[in-house]
């Protein structure tokens, strides 16, 4: 059981993956997380509606190495690595997230596809890594990339 007395099992890999919650859930997650032994790492969107300012918050927020490629692809490796954050897993928390969902550039949809290819690549090695994001709808709409 967690320090919290509420465990909501964020410790399990197998489990992890992208979520959508919302307004005034991250606080608690983060409650949660910290509880469950992972690294907490929160990720301000307010006002975000494009790739670059994207890429640049979480490199900002998440401590990127000097000289990361802010790409997808370089996402995706920094995602998988995270060797410079060392921790039993991790929750990304992205508060106001609803403001790159509603930019309709496709930013929001492979943001997801990013964060849930580096949970699944996570949990091979048994790590728990979650995604948050904040959405006005309180995460209603699935977050879950479409099929092609």
């Amino acid at each position: 059981m967690s320090d919290s007395g509420f465990d909501m099992g964020l410790d399990d890999a197998s489990q992890a993956g992208v979520f959508g919650v919302g307004d005034g859930d991250l606080g608690g997650l983060a409650a949660a997380a910290r509880d469950a032994g992972l690294r907490v790492c929160r990720i301000d969107l307010q006002a975000c509606t494009d790739k670059r300012t994207l890429l640049m918050r979480i490199g900002t927020q998440l401590d990127f190495p000097t000289g990361w490629s802010r790409n997808w692809d370089a996402l995706s490796d920094a995602l998988r690595d995270l060797s410079w954050l060392p921790g039993n897993g991790y929750a990304l928390l992205f508060n106001d997230a609803e403001d790159l969902r509603q930019a309709g550039s496709g930013d929001f949809d492979t943001l997801l596809d990013v964060l849930s290819e580096a949970s699944a690549s996570w949990a091979e090695d048994n790590i728990p890594f979650w995604a948050f994001l904040e959405l006005a709808d309180g995460g209603a709409a699935s977050t879950e990339p479409a099929a092609d």
